[in-house]
């Protein structure tokens, strides 16, 4: 008798893996010699897997890059700025209906965006069609996140953003646009505590979900070392604008130079008060003790912090409403080791601890600033203390690979 015949039981065909998601970085400008924080993640971004594709706004107009740039493997894409022509407006939005049709649909939303912006999100539409993006992540919550929701909104796909400082603080920041933003985001990130308690207290509900990530630091480039025996010299990093406070750094050595004590000063950057403190150091007679140094790539801002006894971070908020959220050079300072005297400015605090990890004196009080310094000078104890516990607090929250992740899983 011939065997029953038998039916094969074939396991049913394992479901087709989810495509690896793609996320598209849009910055108004990259890279920026001050934003050091953005190339940062984007490389631990990639370390961890992510596949990245930039969008930039606009072109550098600085030719200085830091190092760390060519670790960066994502491709870069510069989206046509300015406002075009009318034809060349006309071309572009007739060629776009044919990769995102959905154009129609939102046509209202793109005519109430200023003309570049709204043709810049066509633009970016396009290539997220085109290159199977998934999801849109912007720093800043001004230009770079229109651009970005915009382009989100034609292509059905979700979009995240990091808020900072001026894109928060500042006298014309739009309430309702930036209120906007914040509820259409799957996520929304920024940069301190007291960031997060500002949004929810002027947005409510809308900013319900925001979660603070502290900007990482790749601490390999950073290494720590103890200060108790360095120079008596203070370094001083950010762009010469009101919100840095340098212009009282100046007056507080001038107090220090006026009781007997003659304090070297290295002031590392460029900005609009580069002559407004170059004629505020002349005139108070401290050419001598302050040096000007200008824009200086990453590794030598690092040498000189690492050098120096104590780093200097006198922010103020500014008469437009400007402000510092919390500045990434004081986090690398006090990973080097570098005891910081700082203000309390928004989330400066949060990090500079008065007494544990740095000292805090009060905005615009160059007396008090000149008084910390010299305390800072004098008492070798102090600064060892003070250095070893800020490196520990920057090991426990700031590490890059710890926060990127955290700020990728908003991606979804």
């Amino acid at each position: 008798m011939l065997p029953e015949p038998t039916t094969a039981v074939v396991p049913d065909a394992a479901p087709d893996p989810a495509p690896p998601r793609r996320v598209g970085y849009v910055l108004k400008m990259y890279p920026r010699f001050s934003e050091t924080f953005v190339v940062t993640e984007l490389v631990s971004m990639q370390n961890l897997g992510l596949d990245l594709e930039v969008f930039s706004l606009r072109h550098p107009v600085d030719g200085r890059f830091h190092a760390s740039l060519a670790e960066l493997r994502a491709p870069v894409t510069y989206l046509r700025s300015g406002s075009p022509r009318g034809a060349d407006a006309w071309a572009l939005l007739r060629g776009a209906r044919q990769t995102v049709p959905e154009i129609d649909d939102h046509l209202d939303e793109l005519l109430a965006a200023p003309v570049a912006d709204a043709l810049q999100a066509v633009e970016l539409a396009v290539a997220v069609r085109e290159r199977g993006i998934t999801h849109l992540h912007a720093h800043f919550a001004s230009v770079a996140t229109t651009v970005a929701r915009l382009a989100a909104m034609l292509t059905g796909i979700t979009y995240s953003l990091t808020a900072h400082a001026k894109d928060l603080f500042h006298e014309e920041v739009d309430a309702a646009d930036l209120r906007s933003k914040l509820t259409d985001a799957r996520a929304v990130v920024t940069v301190s505590d007291f960031n997060v308690a500002h949004l929810r207290a002027q947005h409510g509900d809308a900013a319900a979900h925001v979660r603070r990530v502290y900007n990482g630091l790749d601490l390999r480039g950073f290494p720590y070392s103890d200060p108790g025996d360095r120079p008596p010299v203070v370094a001083a990093v950010g762009r010469l604008v009101e919100k840095k406070g340098f212009a009282d750094l100046l007056d507080a050595v001038a107090v220090l130079a006026a009781s007997g004590r003659k304090v070297a000063v290295e002031l590392v950057g460029s900005g609009p008060l580069a002559d407004d403190l170059r004629e505020q150091r002349d005139r108070l007679g401290l050419a001598e003790l302050v040096r000007l140094r200008g824009p200086l790539p990453q590794d030598e801002v690092s040498r000189v912090v690492a050098e120096a006894a104590c780093f200097a971070a006198p922010c103020v908020v500014g008469a437009d409403g400007n402000r510092d959220g919390l500045p990434t050079v004081l986090l690398e300072a006090m990973a080097l080791g570098t005891p910081a005297v700082a203000t309390p400015v928004t989330g400066i605090p949060e990090v500079v601890r008065d007494g544990e990890t740095g000292l805090l004196v009060p905005e615009r009080d160059p007396r008090a600033l000149a008084t910390a310094i010299g305390r800072l000078l004098d008492d070798a104890t102090l600064r060892s203390r003070l250095a070893g516990a800020a490196r520990r607090l920057v090991e426990a929250e700031f590490d890059t690979t710890r926060q990127a992740a955290r700020v990728a899983a908003c991606f979804g």
